[in-house]
């Protein structure tokens, strides 16, 4: 009886299952837990160099149950521990092929995220694992969208997940907006072109108004871009939804941003709690924060001009008649007059900037941009100008929320309001008494919610970090920061080489409330391609075909669902 010569096991024990078309298998389970994950080895034909963490790998379960996964982490191993102190030579063809994949193979760490019946393909939360040996094979683009699903008008792609670049990652904006949003990442890993691709997809499918403090003028005109020419700001992409205000016109008009109205604050509208918030930045003592309060409450709302006019009977009415020290009314005397260097205060108010700009997030349903030009290195205005409107603006909103008595028809609509250099709103030691801190906590209680972009997680409170609903974090490499982050995360350790090891630029993880589960993304291009998409809706294109390239890759027989 004659055999043919058949060097390939596949070729005698084909992949009959539809499961496997267009996997590649990496290998096979060999042990791992639930609560720490499976270990898998790689099969001998399998480069260990090829993998890396981040990259999604599926487990076929014995009842046709999918096990969707991230690898976490990647070793060699041995069976003969003798083999390390008397390496074979690998320089010998035959010996090499002996011992690699044998007696020396490679071992891949991963964490079951989710898994998918092949009767019901919505993803589950994970609740056991497969059982032992099982094949591993590489994620497909039938895989990932079986989780992430398609871009639709709720749905909007921020990148595609490591080695499968032609599919993409779809947020659930109604999700990211209903709780506060974080993006974190060391200094010169993108977090403000993150950032404004976020907006962006918020503003194109017009999930909420935004609110933004823009402190360097990144978000609302057009930005140098270290990688090309200047990046469009969104006022540039949706001049209909979204209006640039100032409070350096001056620096506005040089950089050509067309703005709606310039901001003034007077001296009698500021009160004491603006003034709390700037305790760190300009060294406020409590007596000095407290003798704040007695002003305002013995002089009324021109408690601050009085004391920077320093006139001999308002220091002696002070120091006569409180429980003030004519030495903490001179410190804090001092430390306000930096307030006369900034041409956006003045001794009496103008005009009500806080009515305008709930006039165009209510009313006119507009997007605002505000723009500090060359205070923006001022980080003492940048709290100032930010507490102040936030706090009479979410003031405004709960009104208008308690009156509409829950009539969905009558409430304003969803505020995104964005700060940046969270971490001094949000300190631990005053998060409590903030605005900022206030609104975290109260989640979408009175439609206002938060988008929070720091270098330094580890500055913010824990509990106000346990509140932010999705976070977006770029490459960290301080511990803290990286602890902070994956602070409430569930497996939060299998993630922390996934974080540690992400590109300096365009990559991020996503873990939180928009998506299933974590996930690693190359984030999109913000390049014309990009303009494109968002302008005209173009759902699923990221600026070119590649939701119908997937959907012709998947065939008519799968479904597509996604975790709600």
């Amino acid at each position: 009886m004659a055999y043919s010569k058949i060097e390939n096991l596949d070729d005698w024990f084909p992949q009959s299952s539809a499961m496997y078309a267009g996997a590649v298998r990496l290998g096979v389970v060999v042990g791992g837990s639930l609560s720490k994950g499976l270990l898998v080895k790689l099969d001998r034909g399998q480069p260990i160099e090829e993998l890396a963490v981040g990259r999604y790998v599926v487990v076929h379960g014995a009842s046709g149950k999918r096990f969707f996964c991230m690898i976490t982490d990647i070793a060699l191993d041995n069976t003969n521990p003798a083999i390390q102190n008397s390496p074979p030579d690998m320089a010998d063809a035959f010996l090499r092929d002996v011992y690699i994949g044998t007696t020396a193979y490679g071992l891949v760490s991963v964490a079951p995220m989710l898994s998918l019946d092949e009767e019901n393909t919505e993803p589950k939360p994970v609740k056991t694992i497969p059982s032992h040996f099982m094949p591993v094979m590489n994620a497909t683009v039938g895989d990932v969208n079986a989780v992430f699903g398609d871009e639709d008008a709720g749905h909007f792609n921020v990148g595609a997940p490591l080695e499968l670049e032609q599919t993409q990652i779809n947020l659930d904006l109604k999700r990211l907006v209903e709780r506060s949003v974080g993006v974190f990442g060391k200094s010169g890993t993108g977090k403000s072109f993150l950032t404004r691709v976020l907006l962006a997809g918020v503003i194109a499918r017009q999930q909420a108004v935004n609110l933004i403090f823009d402190m360097h003028n990144d978000y609302g005109w057009e930005v140098a871009d270290e990688r090309g020419p200047k990046a469009k700001g969104l006022a540039q992409l949706f001049p209909g939804r979204v209006t640039i205000i100032t409070l350096d016109s001056e620096s506005s008009r040089r950089r050509n941003a067309r703005f709606d109205f310039e901001v003034k604050l007077g001296f009698d509208e500021i009160e004491p709690e603006d003034i709390a918030m700037l305790r760190a930045t300009m060294n406020l003592s409590d007596a000095m924060i407290d003798a704040a309060y007695t002003m305002r409450k013995r002089w009324g709302r021109n408690w601050i001009r009085r004391l920077l006019q320093d006139e001999v009977d308002d220091f002696n009415d002070i120091v006569e008649n409180t429980n003030i020290g004519g030495g903490t009314y001179s410190a804090l005397q001092r430390r306000l007059q930096r307030f006369e260097r900034w041409d956006f205060l003045s001794q009496e108010t103008v005009s009500d900037s806080v009515d305008r700009i709930i006039s165009l997030l209510v009313e006119q349903q507009k997007s605002v941009v505000l723009e500090f030009g060359r205070y923006g290195n001022e980080l003492e205005a940048y709290i100032l100008v930010a507490n102040y409107l936030t706090r009479r603006i979410h003031r405004q909103y709960v009104e208008k929320v308690e009156k509409a008595l829950g009539d969905a028809a009558h409430e304003p609509p969803q505020l995104l309001i964005t700060i940046e250099e969270a971490h001094k709103f949000l300190d631990p030691a005053i998060a409590n008494q903030t605005i900022f801190g206030i609104i975290a906590r109260e989640l979408r209680k009175y439609n206002v919610t938060l988008l929070v972009v720091d270098q330094r997680p580890s500055g913010i409170d824990e509990e106000v970090m346990s509140q932010i609903g999705t976070r977006v974090t770029a490459l960290l490499d301080n511990d803290r920061d990286i602890n902070a982050v994956l602070t409430g995360i569930s497996g939060a350790q299998s993630l922390r080489e996934v974080l540690a090891r992400l590109d300096t630029r365009q990559q991020a993880i996503i873990m939180g409330h928009a998506v299933p589960m974590p996930v690693v993304v190359k984030t999109r291009n913000y390049d014309q391609a990009f303009y494109e998409a968002v302008t005209r809706g173009n759902y699923g294109t990221g600026g070119d075909d590649t939701t119908d390239r997937t959907r012709k890759r998947l065939g008519s027989g799968d479904k597509e669902r996604r975790l709600r």
